[in-house]
């Protein structure tokens, strides 16, 4: 077989794997554009992406001859240097997940073998004049244009994350979160949901207070990983003694609620990482010997149910909730919470809103309104009550500093200010000079998500009366205030 075309099939293959693992662990699972620690991971791979774009483009179509084959061998090499890099970067800044590993793996032999077949055509190509010989494979071509284009996307995009995330880290924002104060003394706090976007940005504020900490996660090994030390990570209560004593516990464990369709199977999953690790929670309580002060748990606005859209009723902490699963798991995460009111822990539930930050959802929100295609989603009238995250962080400092003497029952966890969808991408756009014109009906997401598309498609007008009342004034109680501070 001729060893170019070969080599091109095998770069067919190599762009398939690459969306892969650009899709699913970069985007999804891990998340990098929204981490902080992977600046420089960010920045290797969008000169890798926009390198393979080249590659992708120029290889779909043309032979390079002469002084272009010399070009050729000299990208080939820059980018076996990078892949090296990134592999030293990744072990040094993170974790990666079996899937990932074997994913790199696959794609380091798939491009090992299309840059030897490559080369194997090198010597034919520097002995004839320079020149760029079209040479068309029909769809493969085609095929290797569009993963040249999808590739290169996907390099600026990680070009701007990197950029971003630069600068938020030696933004005021970023100093202010870090500045939190939560005691006068050292405290020893107890935290589930640790490795989440609220969890990573609490940690870091708790131990910039001087504040000692210990998590609970199931991979206590990634746990350690991401915050690099300062704090202890366990898998297990169990290897907590009974004499052991933890002031503060913070309960922000639960698996991603927006994803997967809520078959019985994942409503399953859903109950059991909130509603039975609180109740482990609570069962230590019961067992150790000096309980906690204080017990700050979890919840969400998801609590009150759905509205419909044209409702102008505003909920605060006193309104019912309703039969629908979002509200049911809700119910069922407070109530075990609150039993370890009988052991004399002080219980504070925290019904939080969307939370916006530099991970969590903002990003997702956003992406559609950077690249110009922001619109009203399903009418758009459905009601988004929101709240920054380093209002998140002064929440719970808040009611750190009521306890024990005050701060039990819910609170909400919501900005003063709620919009409606159309509104809340009508300012997101007019910040980042974008339009506002590509409506999308709700209908498909309805159709793929089923009752999950209630989250996005239905809304709750939900004021943080408890809060306010008791005198606690919001950093960024209005969405362009919090929206300047993030992007």
């Amino acid at each position: 077989m001729n060893t170019h075309l070969l080599a091109l099939q095998l770069m067919a293959v190599q762009g398939i794997l690459g969306a892969f693992d650009t899709i699913y662990h970069h985007e999804l699972s891990e998340a990098l554009p929204q981490r902080m620690n992977a600046r420089l991971e960010l920045s290797i791979h969008a000169i890798r992406s926009l390198l393979y774009s080249l590659l992708f483009i120029g290889l779909a179509g043309w032979q390079w001859n002469g002084v272009f084959a010399v070009l050729l061998v000299c990208l080939l090499g820059i980018e076996i240097v990078l892949t090296l890099w990134d592999f030293v970067v990744e072990d040094r800044t993170r974790l990666l997940p079996a899937t990932e590993r074997i994913t790199h793996t696959i794609l380091a032999m798939n491009g090992g073998a299309f840059v030897c077949l490559l080369i194997l055509n090198i010597p034919l190509w520097l002995s004839a004049s320079t020149e760029l010989v079209f040479v068309w494979h029909g769809g493969l071509s085609w095929f290797l244009v569009l993963c040249g284009v999808g590739v290169g996307m996907s390099g600026l995009r990680d070009s701007f994350a990197a950029r971003a995330l630069a600068r938020f880290a030696t933004s005021e924002e970023q100093k202010s979160l870090e500045q939190v104060h939560f005691s006068d003394h050292a405290e020893h706090v107890l935290i589930t949901g640790a490795t989440g976007f609220v969890g990573q940005n609490l940690i870091k504020a708790l131990l910039k207070n001087g504040q000692q900490v210990t998590v609970l996660t199931r991979d206590a090994k990634r746990a350690a990983w991401i915050f690099g030390g300062g704090l202890r990570c366990i898998s297990s209560l169990d290897e907590l003694p009974s004499k052991q004593k933890i002031d503060v516990v913070i309960n922000l464990a639960g698996a991603r609620i927006l994803g997967w369709r809520w078959t019985q199977k994942r409503q399953a999953v859903l109950l059991k990482s909130r509603v039975e690790t609180t109740k482990n929670i609570v069962s230590w309580i019961a067992r150790t010997e000096q309980p906690p002060r204080l017990l700050l748990s979890a919840s969400a606005i998801g609590y009150y149910g759905i509205q419909e859209q044209n409702a102008t009723e505003t909920l605060n902490e006193n309104s019912p909730a309703q039969a629908i699963f979002m509200s049911q798991l809700c119910q069922e995460w407070e109530a075990a919470a609150h039993a370890a009111k009988a052991y004399g822990v002080v219980v504070a539930c925290m019904r939080f809103g969307l939370v916006l930050g530099q991970q969590g959802a903002l990003p997702m929100l956003l992406l559609p309104i950077k690249l110009g295609l922001g619109g009203a989603l399903g009418g758009g009238r459905q009601v988004i009550s929101w709240i920054h995250v380093h209002d998140v962080i002064r929440g719970i400092a808040h009611l750190w500093h009521l306890s024990p003497t005050g701060g039990e029952g819910a609170y909400n966890f919501t900005a003063p200010q709620a919009l409606t969808q159309a509104q809340f991408s009508q300012t997101a756009a007019a910040i980042l000079h974008r339009p506002y014109w590509i409506p999308t009906p709700g209908f498909p997401m309805r159709l793929v998500l089923g009752e999950q598309a209630d989250l996005l498609l239905e809304g709750q007008r939900v004021y943080p009366e408890r809060l306010l009342g008791q005198g606690w004034t919001f950093t960024y109680p209005d969405l362009k205030s919090a929206l300047l501070s993030l992007v």
